[in-house]
């Protein structure tokens, strides 16, 4: 064992992780997903999840304005939507309409729940907190959708 910059440490430990996409709507109607790696369960009672997105990214604008968000588990199916949706900005483009996956609307605030997904969370902010360049959003789990045949995809898989 040998003391290391975090960097290095971070890179040898983090695989294989999973990654999310939530999924928020801006102030005008426009649905925004955002993949992302930074997330965890909070709450098993009432069951709630936190997010954690940078300050300068078009979701974060989103969630200031609407306090819900989908938290989509991603199947092996939605590859190249998850990179899509982690590389490119909801402010240049339409990135649920670019990926091309049919999905339903939810029921707690009607958000696109992807009929290709592993699982999908509809949430309620009910919280937030600054983390340095980032904001915890943590949401209240209101709505379950699960697809018991899907495989989840996980960071390794988006290299």
């Amino acid at each position: 064992m040998k003391r290391v910059e975090y960097a290095e440490a971070n890179k040898q430990t983090k695989h294989p992780a999973k990654v999310v996409v939530a999924i928020v709507q801006d102030e005008n109607g426009k649905f925004n997903p955002i993949t992302l790696e930074w997330f965890m369960k909070t709450s098993i009672k009432p069951p709630m999840f936190a997010i954690s997105i940078g300050h300068t990214r078009y979701s974060h604008d989103c969630l200031q304005q609407n306090r819900f968000f989908n938290l989509c588990f991603p199947s092996k199916e939605m590859i190249e939507a998850t990179k899509l949706w982690g590389t490119k900005s909801g402010r240049d483009m339409d990135k649920l309409a670019a990926a091309g996956h049919d999905w339903f609307a939810g029921r707690l605030a009607k958000y696109p729940v992807i009929q290709v997904a592993k699982a999908t969370f509809e949430c309620q902010v009910v919280t937030q907190v600054k983390s340095g360049d980032h904001t915890i959003f943590v949401g209240e789990v209101k709505h379950c959708w699960l697809d018991e045949e899907k495989e989840v995809v996980t960071v390794k898989d988006l290299m």
